[in-house]
């Protein structure tokens, strides 16, 4: 089993009864029964969209966590694919926090102060 993240956008106008009905069915198809388990699922909620999509401003965004198999994502995406009030969904592997290296402290040059005391005189 590998961990997975998906984003979700749904169209805005649907109700928060009705998105969590829709995350139950995805979820059922990657985790319950067939093996897999939801770690998190986390609402952003409505928000702007960076461009239209199918002619709407805003979406609501949901973010899951998840651990399935390999063999479980085809017929989940076929699903997602299908739905209509789902304007887009990204799904990648979860490698966990990303590594980066902290950035370099950057200290202020002492040309500035020589500046200011060429002024005052």
């Amino acid at each position: 089993m590998r961990d997975y993240e998906a984003v979700y956008i749904f169209d805005s106008a649907l109700e928060e009864t009705r998105i969590n009905e829709k995350l139950d069915r995805y979820h059922g198809l990657v985790a319950g029964e067939n093996g897999g388990t939801i770690t998190a699922v986390d609402h952003w909620g409505r928000r702007q969209l960076a461009y239209p999509i199918q002619d709407k401003e805003n979406g609501y965004y949901v973010v899951s966590h998840f651990a399935t198999t390999a063999e479980k994502l085809p017929e989940f995406e076929r699903i997602l694919t299908l739905d209509e009030e789902l304007l887009r969904y990204l799904i990648v592997v979860n490698e966990g926090d990303l590594q980066t290296s902290p950035a370099p402290i950057v200290e202020p040059s002492g040309d500035e102060d020589d500046d200011s005391d060429d002024e005052e005189s």
